[in-house]
């Protein structure tokens, strides 16, 4: 099993692929670590020789900054926004869209699950007994 700053790559994956579940690393960076180390893409992760890894894993550690301190970072400058009071720390800190989206409508996946505003127990209550 290859490990790879952290991660266990999945064993029957191409390595173009496998490197992809590395936070930090997409389709261009992955083609651009294997064209620099002049490796096969079509291999798959099990038929590493243990020198490929340490090869990959050497070129992301002094390259990319991925995983751990790629998360880091993406969270101060969270915080960062948040602290100065910027409006794109306003709606971190307000669980919105960050990016100019609509809300009015969609926007579930940020903002939850719907929470209705409208007849509440006591009002159905009281149209019941008005029925009756």
């Amino acid at each position: 099993m290859a490990r790879v700053a952290g991660i266990d790559l999945p064993k029957n994956k191409r390595l173009d692929v496998a490197l992809r579940y590395i936070y930090g690393i997409g389709p261009s960076i992955s083609d651009g670590i294997i064209a620099e180390l002049s490796l096969d893409p079509a291999k798959r992760v099990k038929d590493l020789t243990e020198e490929e890894v340490n090869k990959i894993n050497s070129l992301i550690q002094k390259t990319y900054k991925v995983e751990g301190d790629l998360r880091r970072e993406i969270q101060q400058n969270i915080k960062r926004f948040i602290e100065i009071g910027s409006y794109r720390g306003y709606r971190h800190r307000r669980n919105l869209p960050v990016r100019g989206q609509r809300t009015r409508t969609n926007a579930r996946t940020r903002r939850g699950k719907r929470r209705t505003v409208g007849a509440s127990k006591a009002v159905k209550e009281a149209a019941a007994a008005k029925t009756e």
